[in-house]
């Protein structure tokens, strides 16, 4: 009886693994990390895990706004420019026109959230893919942040900003570092892992989670049981703007400069992060821990490399394997998912 008793527990504790969509992605990672850890010498030091979570770091923070996205039923192909038109918008209105960094940045924050909101209402008021609307937004941005930028400066890039009215108080908050022993690290691992824990409560813990992943599993079915889709979606649509934002913030002042042409081809390692967390293409599946896992095995594997002095060229094979993988792992576990929920 005891023997029988010892079973059960065992396969009620894998039936609750097996439903964790970042189960796959925690294995992935804790993988990366024994074998890098194993040969390359650097990676464990002190500095060495400072570096691969500060690579993790903005990453993860849009990875797990895209998640959330991702989960709902939608991509958003212009996350990565976004993170670069609020870091020029923040730029040129401090340095250029000469307001304060904090308000700067507020206007910078309402330009990100009417972006997002356009994009959820084109896509829930037209029914076009998110895929083809954002891929207009990200062309569009594309084109401003280059056209303005020219217009304003006579070059492609806007500096200055350590010269700016609140640069010390907004640096403090957005782009400094706290000491772990010697070693400093940057204050974006605490944006990071400050956000995934958010995204993770609302995910589980409230109706608009609830909301996310129905909207994502069948719209028309979370529509006939009273969710409000396009609210959900535009609201979807708007938090990765406002992440694109908080990376964008955090990169004009930790660099102080910005370049009209960054953030492009980013959005597809933020897809791809969620994707090896757990999320599904087909959406109403996945996981903001597991994103967060996901941006954690890029900034493992990254630097990694680079620390076992190998060609970084090597990164992009280690990248689509993970990738391939990854997503029939996910399959696999969401099959016997729900199977075990049956």
């Amino acid at each position: 009886m005891t023997t029988l008793d010892e079973r059960v527990a065992q396969n009620g504790l894998v039936s609750r693994l097996i439903v964790r969509p970042e189960i796959g992605a925690l294995i992935g990672a804790l993988a990366v990390f024994v074998f890098f850890s194993i040969v390359a010498d650097k990676f464990l030091t002190a500095a060495g895990v400072a570096t691969w979570l500060d690579d993790s770091a903005t990453l993860g923070i849009m990875a797990v706004a895209v998640a959330l996205l991702m989960i709902g039923g939608e991509f958003d192909l212009s996350a990565g420019v976004m993170t670069a038109s609020t870091a020029l918008v923040t730029a040129i209105l401090a340095v250029e026109v000469g307001l304060n960094v904090w308000l700067a940045l507020l206007l910078s924050l309402v330009f990100a959230l009417g972006v997002g909101a356009l994009n959820g209402w084109i896509v829930v008021r037209t029914g076009l893919p998110s895929f083809i609307v954002t891929l207009g937004t990200f062309l569009a941005l594309q084109g401003l942040n280059l056209g303005i930028t020219r217009l304003v400066t006579n070059s492609v890039q806007v500096s200055g900003m350590r010269s700016t009215d609140g640069y010390e108080s907004a640096g403090f908050v957005f782009a400094s570092t706290f000491q772990v022993g010697d070693t400093p690290f940057q204050i974006s691992i605490v944006w990071w892992l400050g956000f995934a824990a958010l995204a993770a409560w609302v995910l589980v813990r409230t109706k608009f989670g609830n909301w996310t992943f129905a909207v994502g599993g069948s719209a028309p079915s979370a529509r006939a049981v009273g969710v409000p889709v396009r609210r959900t979606k535009i609201l979807l649509f708007m938090t990765t703007a406002a992440a694109g934002w908080l990376v964008g913030s955090i990169n004009i002042l930790r660099f102080t400069t910005v370049q009209a042409n960054q953030g492009i081809g980013l959005e597809f390692q933020f897809i791809i992060a969620a994707v090896i967390g757990g999320c599904l293409l087909t959406g109403g599946f996945g996981s903001a821990i597991g994103a967060a896992i996901g941006a954690l095995i890029f900034g493992m594997a990254r630097q990694g490399i680079v620390f076992a002095n190998w060609n970084s060229d090597w990164f992009m094979l280690f990248l689509g394997i993970m990738l391939l993988g990854a997503v029939l792992v996910n399959n696999t576990f969401r099959r016997r998912a729900e199977r075990v929920r049956r």
